[in-house]
């Protein structure tokens, strides 16, 4: 049976473009996650999600946009998981900026669990070109939004402290990801949490919020 344009038959149009997207990114996940971005091909992406090459560049655009989506994806599920968790701890009523910056980076290592696969595959940077300068400057982005959760001067000291303490979650989050058990990077998680504490120990007296 037809379906008329609009109406219902309009929201029913966008929820099969959205399954499409969906079907293509999820292929297009396992396909780079197996053969890295250089190697990945269009053909088994759309073999796999049950598509064609002409459906995948009319979404995506071709595999770098695809790729780039998938990272796009990936950043925003880390950044939505924090911004909630620090949100429900303050509710809570936690105040000290160095535990509301904990409870941040327990949800981005939780994440990096439950998606290690994408970030095996992004963390080497082996993607289209310019990647490798998106991934920076997402990091400085990530670093100076680490200053204002702890509410850090401007001070070089307060500078570097934010940078040691962002990197402590960066690198456990690779960590995490090329953990071989759900165990072992409960374990990781935890020595992370030990390092930030340790560091961030002084931080409310040497830069109160």
């Amino acid at each position: 049976m037809a379906r008329k344009a609009g109406g219902r038959g309009g929201s029913w149009e966008w929820s099969r473009t959205a399954e499409t997207r969906r079907s293509m990114l999820q292929a297009a996940r396992e396909v780079f996650s197996e053969h890295g971005f250089a190697d990945a091909n269009v053909s088994d992406v759309v073999e796999r999600a049950g598509s064609s090459v002409g459906s995948l560049y009319h979404h995506f655009g071709g595999k770098t946009e695809l790729f780039l989506a998938l990272w796009e994806e990936h950043q925003a599920a880390h950044e939505e998981a924090a911004a909630s968790t620090v949100a429900a701890a303050r509710q809570a009523g936690v105040k000290d900026p160095v535990e509301l910056f904990i409870a941040g980076a327990k949800a981005f290592l939780e994440g990096s669990w439950k998606r290690r696969d994408l970030v095996r595959l992004f963390m080497d940077g082996h993607g289209p070109p310019g990647f490798e300068l998106m991934r920076r400057t997402r990091g400085r982005a990530w670093v100076r939004q680490n200053a204002v959760l702890l509410g850090a001067g401007s001070t070089p000291a307060d500078r570097l402290m934010v940078s040691v303490l962002t990197s402590v979650i960066g690198e456990a989050g690779r960590e995490v990801a090329t953990s071989e058990t759900e165990e072992e990077a409960l374990e990781v998680v935890d020595a992370a949490v030990e390092l930030i504490r340790r560091f961030g120990a002084p931080w409310p007296a040497a830069s109160p919020s």
